[in-house]
């Protein structure tokens, strides 16, 4: 495995990779990687000749210093586990490489609308267009790729596809399932700020959208199944709700009514010991969950 720091070195590398016919999977990161990240590489790894990795925490989808400042940087620890699921090449720049000039901001920024709105987006201004900004920035230098994300951060998803969409970028973005814990928790690089008490009550996400889910698939309106993710966020004393929404898989609208057979998407935000923890689950109205 090789890793890269300078963007030109990263250019040249998966170029040179395309012109002996290889397709390359990219699986772009913020480090402090888990096995859901290792999932998307393994993934990766078994659909397409060369394996690319990016390392990079973006400032620009930060809101507070302090948040970009406690993020983990485990560059050691992230290079073993890579090695480990069949990752070629690694792209660990410093911010400067891709940010010239920062902590001055560039002065073109991707904004994003659309699937950007509301939700994360609402509460978290600016935040998606970081993410938009530096992923154009990693899909120009990367190339025609397949890029691999988990469906765990599902709103992210959506407006990754659309950002490609809208700005003709030569990228076919993958969405792979939500990797779980034995006792049903999303991984996520946020749970190692859990306690372990912590950690057992962040259990009660899952088994809300579950609830949910079930619900749905049994025949209930879109009130009561967020009626249940409340009730059973509620339920948990460390668990603070911040939304419970039944939502369109594709652009994130609100749904007001349910179809037999059409999925919907159900999004959950609850905050454990001051940490925001997402998570969401399909749903399949009377036939079953998806």
């Amino acid at each position: 495995m090789r890793i890269i720091t300078g963007r030109a070195e990263w250019r040249d590398a998966l170029d040179e990779q395309r012109r002996t016919g290889a397709t390359v999977g990219f699986v772009p990161t913020m480090g402090a990687l888990h096995e859901g990240h290792a999932s998307l590489v393994s993934t990766a790894a078994t659909s397409c000749d060369v394996t690319a990795v990016s390392i990079f925490v973006n400032p620009l989808q930060f809101g507070e210093a302090a948040d970009l400042a406690a993020y983990p940087r485990v560059l050691a620890d992230d290079a073993s586990l890579l090695e480990e699921t069949g990752c070629d090449l690694v792209f660990a720049p410093p911010v400067d490489e891709v940010y010239p000039g920062y902590p001055t901001l560039p002065s073109t920024i991707v904004t994003t609308k659309g699937a950007a709105l509301g939700f994360e987006g609402a509460g978290r201004p600016g935040h998606f267009d970081g993410v938009a900004t530096v992923l154009t920035k990693l899909f120009s230098l990367t190339g025609p790729c397949r890029a691999y994300f988990g469906e765990k951060d599902f709103q992210q998803v959506a407006v990754v596809r659309q950002v490609v969409e809208d700005l003709w970028l030569p990228v076919e973005v993958i969405a792979c399932p939500t990797v779980r814990a034995f006792d049903g928790l999303a991984l996520s690089s946020r749970n190692r700020r859990l306690s372990d008490t912590g950690r057992t009550a962040a259990t009660v996400l899952s088994r809300a959208l579950e609830r949910a889910a079930d619900r749905i698939a049994a025949g209930a309106s879109v009130a009561e199944a967020e009626t249940t993710m409340r009730e059973a966020i509620a339920a948990e004393p460390m668990a603070t709700l911040e939304y419970a929404v039944v939502v369109d898989p594709d652009d994130l609208s609100p749904v007001s009514q349910l179809a037999p057979g059409i999925p919907v998407r159900l999004l959950l935000v609850a905050e454990i010991e001051g940490v925001r923890l997402l998570d969401n689950m399909g749903a399949v109205p009377d036939a079953g969950l998806r």
